[in-house]
């Protein structure tokens, strides 16, 4: 299915009538038979601020694809789900959001994920391979012995042994670039420097499977002459479709033509793609 990113950027209204940004970590669309549309959060750890912020970021998510019909406004939530690095007895499977109407009341359910709980099997098995990186959280608490121990700092290089070949196995099956293999791995090592960083042996046993600094492999060196060749391109097309955005979703929530121009900050040409292009829609 196509995969559609989002801008993460969203706009808040405040009683004030003041507007203030806020970033989410990610938010797209999967179009398959059926279009829908996902925001994730990561946090290292659960506190109940996090259901504010939720709450916030999908009413705005809503809000920018909006439609005011013959004096109704039809909004559609995201399918939400936060990632925690780390979690205890006290966290939730899943949190809810209770909203209190005058016809009633309804509720928001939102999927939590615990890296923690995830074995390596099941992260190659469900091809979830952004969690890689993380995966030192599922030792974090064993840290201190195996610095100590050397048979368990043996026992955690033979996992993270087990990741590269398993990566690298799927690039040999064509199932993963080897840039994306590296870029995994990089992302790796800067994650166990974090945790680990009161940890010598464990930091450079992890280092020391992993490869430490990512080689320059080929499918890499290729990858960035082509960047160097279309980055002012490439560039000047991600700012105009994520301008063309912006005016579309302020267009959405009333402002004028003129107003949404001016604060998406896109010409004259870009406005009237916009325009035909949400006619389509």
């Amino acid at each position: 299915e196509e995969i559609q990113f989002y801008p993460n950027e969203h706009f808040l209204n405040r009683k004030d009538g003041q507007e203030v940004e806020r970033i989410t970590d990610s938010c797209f669309v999967v179009k398959g038979n059926l279009v829908k549309k996902y925001h994730i959060e990561c946090q290292s750890s659960p506190d109940d601020s996090m259901l504010i912020r939720m709450f916030e970021y999908d009413s705005q998510i809503a809000l920018d694809d909006s439609q005011v019909i013959q004096g109704v406004l039809r909004v559609r939530f995201p399918n939400s789900a936060v990632l925690f690095l780390r979690h205890n007895k006290n966290t939730p499977d899943e949190m809810r959001i209770e909203i209190e109407t005058s016809d009633g009341e309804f509720f928001l359910n939102i999927p939590v994920i615990k890296m923690q709980k995830y074995t390596l099997e099941e992260i190659f098995q469900k091809q979830l391979l952004m969690l890689l990186p993380f995966y030192i959280f599922t030792y974090e608490k064993e840290l201190k012995v195996m610095e100590a121990d050397e048979k368990r700092l043996q026992s955690l290089q033979m996992e993270y042994q087990k990741i590269l070949e398993r990566l690298n196995e799927m690039c040999q099956r064509g199932i993963l670039s080897e840039y994306v293999k590296c870029t995994i791995l990089d992302m790796t090592g800067k994650v166990v420097e974090s945790i680990a960083r009161h940890y010598e042996k464990v930091k450079e046993g992890v280092k020391a499977v992993m490869g430490g600094k990512v080689l320059e492999y080929e499918a890499k060196t290729i990858l960035k002459r082509g960047i160097r060749e279309g980055v002012q391109q490439g560039i000047r097309q991600g700012l105009n479709e994520k301008g063309i955005q912006i005016f579309c979703n302020l267009l959405n929530r009333g402002y004028s033509v003129e107003d949404a121009q001016s604060i998406a900050e896109i010409d004259d040409e870009l406005v009237k793609i916009a325009l035909k292009k949400r006619e389509e829609e």
